[in-house]
């Protein structure tokens, strides 16, 4: 169904009725955030379904994600529209639904990203939406935030974020260099072609291996299909040199965080540096927002600081933790505008607005600073001397 045929089916669409309680509470909070409902602002929001009002106030992110994708509402500026409500802290001031309430209680009592889960998210959305990512990212098809200190375009921030991970690590020639998680091959691609090292990446898509072996081809690049806690598959010739992880990390989940850098902890080399490349939160929790849990990445979860430097503890020495948050939302907003150009199927379906409100939604929680970006650089026993920061 498009959302044309939604909309015109949906009785009270684009009415207004004040003497609705849900429609003025939603309206007093969007003034709250100086976002008016039909206003002529950008980032003011245009409802065309009265339904709008009490389907957010009584499914929170999900409601209000949901009837985005049902055209019940837009926003010239979504992204301004969402640093707004990131900002405001307006979702807090909505009660929580049982179905975001249900969300808290799964995270708690489940391993979500245990070793029988973790396929999931490589089938069900990386192996299900390789057209939509090919639509939008770069030269290098990267799934992770660029770096745009110099950069002007989305290739050269992605090429500088490629190149910041290879000196971070100080990447030489005849190096083993392990990518956990490694997309379609960017950095592998990369770091071997610019820098002469042998790469070994993993990837749990058995779809974006194919892609990433294609994408390698020529170089001294091997792609193995594994979960990153089978160490033994990717060890076998030895460990390596240097380590990363770029856009993976948040697919780890708060359980399985010793998992993880005990993975990195046993693959590395005793003089060994890792690279770990994450979105992150400013405050610990222990599941994702329940819109992305069902339509994006599902199982996912933001890190904190706090876990982070819980899991790590006793392994690594933190080198150095840099945050580029802000660089997300300048990515996100380059990865719509490149969708949004290049999609060749309907723009107005249910998945073109759901793609798009995820492209937007994310770019506008980066801009607020709600989401952050951090690159860890770790090593194993301290580097001599002390480790140089690299910017």
């Amino acid at each position: 169904m498009t959302v044309q045929e939604n909309q015109s089916s949906s009785p009270g669409r684009g009415m207004r009725s004040m003497n609705d309680p849900a429609e003025r509470l939603v309206r007093d909070l969007l003034a709250d955030i100086d976002v008016e409902v039909g206003g002529s602002r950008p980032f003011d929001i245009q409802v065309h379904d009265q339904r709008f009002y009490k389907r957010v106030l009584a499914e929170g992110s999900l409601g209000f994600g949901e009837s985005f994708m049902d055209g019940w509402w837009d926003s010239g500026d979504m992204a301004e529209l969402i640093a707004r409500i990131a900002s405001g802290g307006l979702e807090s001031k909505i009660r929580r639904s049982p179905k975001a309430v249900w969300e808290v209680v799964k995270a708690r009592l489940f391993n979500l990203q245990s070793r029988s889960r973790s396929s999931i998210v490589g089938q069900d959305h990386y192996d299900q939406t390789l057209e939509a990512y090919r639509c939008m990212t770069d030269q290098w098809i990267t799934l992770s935030c660029g770096y745009w200190k110099n950069a002007t375009t989305l290739d050269e921030a992605q090429t500088g974020k490629l190149d910041l991970i290879c000196r971070k690590i100080g990447v030489k020639e005849g190096d083993r260099v392990l990518d956990i998680g490694c997309g379609f091959g960017s950095f592998a691609k990369y770091a071997s072609s610019t820098y002469g090292c042998e790469v070994v990446g993993i990837n749990i898509s058995p779809d974006q291996a194919k892609q990433a072996r294609k994408a390698c081809e020529g170089l001294p690049v091997t792609i193995i299909n594994c979960d990153y806690r089978d160490v033994e598959t990717y060890t076998r010739d030895g460990n390596f040199d240097k380590g990363m992880s770029a856009g993976m990390f948040e697919h780890v989940g708060y359980k399985n965080l010793d998992a993880y850098f005990n993975a990195v902890d046993t693959v590395l080399k005793d003089n060994g540096i890792f690279c770990l490349h994450t979105c992150g939160s400013s405050y610990s929790t222990t599941h994702n927002d329940p819109w992305f849990d069902k339509y994006i990445f599902m199982n996912g979860m933001l890190p904190s600081i706090k876990q982070i430097g819980t899991a790590i503890e006793h392994r690594f020495v933190m080198e150095d933790w840099h945050n580029f948050g802000y660089d997300y939302s300048l990515t996100l907003r380059a990865w719509h505008d490149n969708f949004h150009n290049n999609w060749t199927g309907p723009k107005d379906d249910e998945f073109y607005r759901m793609w798009k409100y995820y492209l937007l939604a994310c770019a506008g929680w980066f801009q607020s600073r709600y989401a952050q970006l951090w690159q860890v650089v770790l090593s194993k026993k301290g580097v001599p001397g002390g480790y140089t920061t690299v910017r």
